[in-house]
């Protein structure tokens, strides 16, 4: 028998509540008519049963709001979401040179579209280039780094770098390529790679890969790095650290000769010890002129990339490491790309050339010039003064990458 929903005593009928069923309640069914209209007035039982559902969907929906209407039945791997919408696209002032796609309403390259024969030998006047774009796109990404903090957005950190870039005569890189929306790419947790900056606030704990890169001179400089926000938990902290040894080490091997394999033989010998996981999909790449271009460099061992590497040619070696499975998937919004078990991944970049006798790294930090300690009357108060001059910028905790020894 189903008891009646009014009054839980009598056998119901067939007269069922039209109210739930909009809801999606199953089952309201009630004894008679009065029944049903005393228990669904204003104040009865009945009534009260639809304000607390629909609160409920109230809230769910109040919750979901902030994401775009094509992911609301996206099932997300992990527990990070997005929040919109979007700030509008930020302009670059028209004197500016851009890359051919800035302003192609697609975001495509016609130079990139151009079947490649080999990699590219930069001459001297090209490797200039690269140093001084490369040494500017450290410079955007230090400076966006040093506002990493807790409750800050991902999009201020998009302006930041938007208006450093401008600064320097550079065009953002990102910014229209494949239509990308922003001047940075903006990982946070479980995504490996190409996250959107948006609405979210950076929350005590998180991990935050900060992908810059600049157009200047006629090429690309290219970087990225992992950073803990607030304080982090030692695991997130660990896998930061394998990350940037990994690619570390694989650098120190570059050298005219070397396959480009060796690389990623290389990195799966420092991570695969550790049992974490190498993302696949994603590649290291040529870059000068052209944003992405021959070769690739994949990042795990036993692959069959052709190629040795040659004086004079530039690319990037860029891990993505998961703390758990290497599979992914991507969000609904053409870029976002996420670990499957929701897991956390990190990352790091660095642009390099190969010289005669092995690597530079282009996008290396310049190292910091030591002041020299001057005479004063007190001595105490000079040697206080050379330490604070000495003393190194920011922390882990303040956005600082972790060190890998």
């Amino acid at each position: 028998m189903i008891t009646c929903a009014g009054c839980s005593v009598k056998e119901a009928s067939r007269l069922e509540c039209p109210n739930c069923k909009k809801l999606g309640i199953n089952g309201s069914f009630f004894c008679d008519q009065d029944c049903f209209k005393s228990n669904c007035e204003f104040l009865g039982k009945h009534k009260m049963i639809h304000n607390i559902v629909k609160i409920a969907a109230e809230s769910e929906e109040s919750k979901s709001s902030t994401i775009p209407a094509n992911m609301r039945n996206y099932a997300f791997t992990g527990t990070l979401r997005p929040v919109y919408p979007l700030s509008e696209r930020r302009v670059v002032p028209s004197h500016i040179p851009r890359p051919d796609y800035a302003d192609h309403p697609q975001g495509a390259s016609a130079c990139e579209a151009v079947r490649e024969r080999g990699v590219k030998i930069l001459n001297k006047e090209e490797i200039d280039g690269m140093r001084r774009v490369c040494r500017l796109a450290r410079e955007v990404l230090d400076i966006v780094a040093s506002h990493i903090k807790v409750g800050v957005t991902t999009d201020e950190l998009d302006r930041i770098c938007h208006e450093a870039c401008i600064e320097r005569d550079s065009y953002p890189s990102p910014l229209n390529y494949a239509k990308f929306p922003k001047s940075i790419c903006t990982s946070v947790n479980e995504v490996i790679c190409h996250g959107i900056p948006d609405a979210r606030p950076l929350q005590d704990g998180d991990i935050v890969n900060l992908d810059v890169t600049l157009f200047h001179g006629g090429f690309h400089g290219d970087l990225n790095a992992t950073y803990p926000v607030g304080k982090c938990d030692q695991e997130s902290l660990d896998l930061i650290a394998a990350t940037k040894k990994s690619m570390e080490e694989a650098i120190a091997i570059c050298k005219p000769g070397v396959p480009y394999r060796e690389i990623g033989n290389k990195i799966e010998e420092i991570i695969k010890p550790l049992g974490y996981s190498i993302v696949r999909r994603y590649t290291g790449h040529g870059i000068h002129n052209l944003f992405h271009c021959n070769p690739n460099i994949v990042h795990y061992a036993n692959s069959k990339t052709p190629g040795r590497m040659e004086a004079g040619q530039v690319f990037t070696i860029e891990p993505m490491i998961n703390m758990g499975t290497a599979n992914l998937d991507h969000w609904r919004d053409d870029w976002t790309a996420v670990t499957l078990d929701g897991q956390r991944s990190a990352q790091f970049e660095e642009t390099i050339l190969i010289t005669e006798t092995g690597a530079e790294m282009l996008t290396r930090p310049s190292p910091k010039k030591k002041n020299k300690k001057k005479k004063s009357k007190s001595a105490a108060n000079g040697a206080a003064a050379a330490n604070a001059e000495d003393t190194p910028e920011g922390t882990p905790e303040t956005g600082t990458p972790i060190a890998t020894d």
